[in-house]
């Protein structure tokens, strides 16, 4: 059997809490501008916001938020409140101002308190019993309870409608990044090159142009997957499919290991580190390598520095070319088996990559030099005179690296 929960208020006679109530609502206007004159004297760098008929909207706060819990009293005090909705604009303007909120709570402590002194002062007047008035005080503090949480609610408003309007600055600003120098030419551009809209763009932001920049390339691990934790003056667009970062001065030191760290969990790649009016270029090549990583033709589970997979970037992505030439150069294996033809174009490479006698390639093989001197006498029957020419040579080897980046020889 549950037993209630005596209320010592709601044991007060109807008649006193009706004068209690008069009473106090009597004294609203008079209390709220005492409680505003001390907020003001303890918080002197509060600012004070007019409304649209010139009043403080901080004084309308306040004698507000009395008349509605004095008006309350009535009903009983653990009755659910309905708290002045200028206590969100409290939050919304702490927010957009970029201050946190606990001024603003300490300013609402000062007030409860306050207001607490006189109405109790009030309750000892209309002989309101002491555990009714203790009753009150707690309804008091939960109360403030509700008005902190609706300033909370406005100020978590504020930041969300800030951070999607830095996040539509930072897209703007990428994508006119990435238009490329030839687009961006047909303006006139300031001292330095950059054109006037992009260094607005920059300024809106508080984007200090560098004189450098990396473009990065990214692969989600999952759908809802949390946005990489990256520095303040890294652009970020997570909008689009494959992620886009803006990385300035990539070279600086520790920015590479910083910049790892924070996409830990995350593919993709990094391109190299253009002026910044180039920066379509960088993204090219992350786009290119992340292409490439997709294939499985580079690792995935990191974040990729193009710079050190040039030869992959160089020799993969063009295959109409590539495979046209390899199926040229090396056309003299299609008369041998392929385990054989394997062997011959791992062995021809090894020889292109040492331009070393039958010990190095050996060696480099793993097979013993007479293995090697055999295959290379082969090698010299089916190429003839062209494995003597430099540029076939050249072109041999091309091919040849780009089988083994893709898997085709060890």
């Amino acid at each position: 059997m549950v037993t209630a929960v005596r209320s010592a208020w709601r044991e007060v006679p109807p008649y006193q809490v009706r004068q209690f109530a008069a009473r106090a609502l009597e004294e609203v206007p008079a209390l709220a501008q005492d409680i505003l004159r001390e907020i003001r004297h303890a918080y002197p760098q509060l600012p004070l916001v007019p409304d649209e008929f010139g009043e403080p909207r901080a004084l309308v706060g306040i004698r507000q938020s009395l008349e509605h819990f004095v008006a309350h009293l009535t009903a009983g005090p653990d009755r659910p409140h309905v708290h002045p909705r200028v206590f969100q604009e409290f939050g919304r303007g702490e927010g957009l101002q970029g201050r946190s909120l606990d001024v603003l709570q300490a300013v609402y402590r000062l007030g409860v308190r306050l207001a607490w002194r006189r109405l109790a002062e009030i309750g000892q007047q209309v002989a309101i019993p002491a555990p009714a008035m203790y009753e009150l005080a707690e309804s008091g503090y939960e109360y403030l309870d509700g008005l902190v949480a609706e300033s909370v609610r406005g100020y978590a408003e504020a930041a969300a409608r800030q951070a999607g309007e830095r996040l539509r600055l930072q897209r703007r600003l990428m994508e006119q990044l990435f238009t490329g120098p030839a687009r961006r030419r047909r303006g006139a551009g300031t001292a330095d090159g950059v054109p006037p809209a992009l260094a607005e763009r920059a300024a809106a932001l508080g984007w200090t142009l560098p004189e450098r920049v990396a473009v990065a390339v990214l692969l989600r691990p999952a759908r809802e997957a949390v946005a990489p934790a990256v520095a303040p003056d890294i652009l970020l667009d997570m909008e689009s499919e494959r992620p886009r970062m803006v990385v300035p001065e990539p070279d600086a030191p520790g920015r590479r290991e910083l910049l790892a760290r924070a996409a830990a969990g995350w593919s993709g790649a990094i391109g190299p580190a253009v002026p910044l009016l180039d920066a379509a270029k960088s993204l090219r090549w992350a786009g290119a390598a992340v292409d490439l990583t997709e294939r499985g033709l580079l690792p995935a589970g990191e974040l990729l520095q193009c710079t050190e997979h040039t030869e992959a970037l160089v020799l993969l992505p063009p295959e109409e070319l590539i495979g046209d030439l390899t199926r040229r150069r090396l056309a003299p294996l299609d008369s041998c088996g392929p385990a054989h033809g394997r062997r011959l174009a791992e062995t021809l490479l090894a020889w292109l990559e040492t331009r070393g006698g039958a010990p190095e390639v050996a060696a480099r093989l793993g097979v013993h030099p007479q293995t090697v001197r055999y295959r290379l006498r082969q090698i010299r029957e089916l190429w003839g005179a062209e494995i003597d020419d430099p540029d076939r040579r050249f072109e041999l080897e091309l091919v040849l690296r780009a089988r083994r980046l893709r898997g085709d020889l060890s």
